[in-house]
C-alpha cells in the first residue's frame, strides 16, 4: 500500500482530470459523484462471481482498462501477470496512479483494440468490458481479439438498448423472407449518428440478441450470461473461414494487395 495520505491522494487524483472508474484508493473515492453510482463496482457485483476466485499462475489482459478498475480486480484474484491497454493517456495514468496506491504490479500501455496483435502473446483472459459500442468497427475488433490474445475465457460486456430477448435464428433465409427482421429477438445492432448520452463516441447499441451472435460469429463459445449486458465465452473456432479483415496488408515480397483475409 501507498504512504501517501489521503489529502496527498486527493489531490493527485484531482490532477489527474476526471474520472469514469469511481476506485477506493485508501478512503479517498475518486469518482464519487458518478451518474451510474458506484460504477463499475455495482456493475461487478452483479457477475463477480461467474468468474473464477483464483487465478493463480493465470495471465489476463484488459482491453479499454480505463482507470484499472478490472484490472486491480483481476489482481487481487491472484492472476500472475495483467496487462491493462487503453488508447487515452489520461486513463492510462489514472490506473498507474491507482496501481501505485494500492501496491498492486499491474503493467499498462498505450494500445488501441485494433493493435492486439502488436502484443505477440495470449492471454489466459481477455476483459473486452464497455468497449464495443465506442468503435467504428466492432466486428473487427472481436475477430482480432480471437486471432491474436485470446487463449482461452473472454469477458465481454456492452451497452445494450432494445428488446433482451433471443430468439432462436435459422441457419438460413430465402431472400423474399422479412418478417424476421422485425421480431424483438432477432439480432439487430442500432447506429447512433451524432450523440448518445453527450458521448460522440458512442457509435453502436446492439440488443442482447446481436452481442451474443457477434461474440459467436468472432468465434466465441458463450458459457454464461450472468447479467444482462455480460457473457463469459470461451475462444472455440469461427463458423466461418474468414478472419480479420484488413483493408490492406503485407504480402511477402513487400509490396501489399487492395484487401483480404488474415
Amino acid at each position: 500500500m501507498s504512504s501517501l495520505t489521503g489529502d496527498q491522494i486527493r489531490e493527485r487524483a484531482a490532477a489527474l482530470g476526471d474520472w469514469f472508474h469511481n476506485i477506493d484508493l485508501n478512503g479517498v473515492q475518486t469518482a464519487p459523484n458518478h451518474f451510474l453510482n458506484d460504477y463499475p463496482n455495482v456493475k461487478w457485483k452483479m457477475f463477480q462471481h461467474a468468474i473464477p476466485e483464483d487465478l493463480t499462475g493465470k495471465t489476463v489482459l484488459d482491453i479499454g482498462c480505463n482507470a484499472g478498475f478490472y484490472s486491480i480486480e483481476m489482481k487481487r484474484r491472484g492472476a500472475d501477470r495483467v496487462l491493462g491497454i487503453d488508447f487515452d493517456e489520461r486513463y492510462l495514468n489514472q490506473a498507474r496512479f491507482a496501481a501505485e496506491v494500492k501496491g498492486i504490479d499491474i503493467e499498462f500501455r498505450e494500445l488501441s483494440v485494433y493493435d492486439v496483435a502488436q502484443i505477440g502473446e495470449t492471454f489466459d483472459v481477455v476483459l473486452f468490458m464497455g468497449v464495443l459500442y465506442h468503435l467504428r468497427h466492432p466486428l473487427l475488433a472481436l475477430d482480432l481479439i480471437h486471432d491474436h490474445v485470446a487463449k482461452d475465457i473472454l469477458i465481454f460486456q456492452s451497452m445494450q438498448r432494445g428488446s433482451p430477448e433471443e430468439a432462436p435464428v435459422r441457419a438460413d433465409y430465402d431472400f423474399f423472407e422479412q418478417e424476421h427482421f422485425e421480431e424483438p429477438g432477432y439480432p439487430k445492432m442500432h447506429f447512433i449518428e451524432h450523440k448518445y448520452a453527450n458521448d460522440w463516441t458512442n457509435w453502436w447499441a446492439p440488443n442482447a440478441a446481436c452481442s451474443a451472435a457477434m461474440l459467436r460469429s468472432a468465434g466465441f463459445q458463450i458459457l454464461e450470461h450472468p447479467e444482462e449486458e455480460v457473457f463469459i465465452c470461451r475462444r472455440g473456432e469461427r463458423p466461418t473461414p474468414a478472419g480479420a479483415v484488413y483493408p490492406a496488408k503485407p504480402k511477402t515480397n513487400g509490396t501489399t494487395n487492395g484487401g483480404g483475409h488474415a
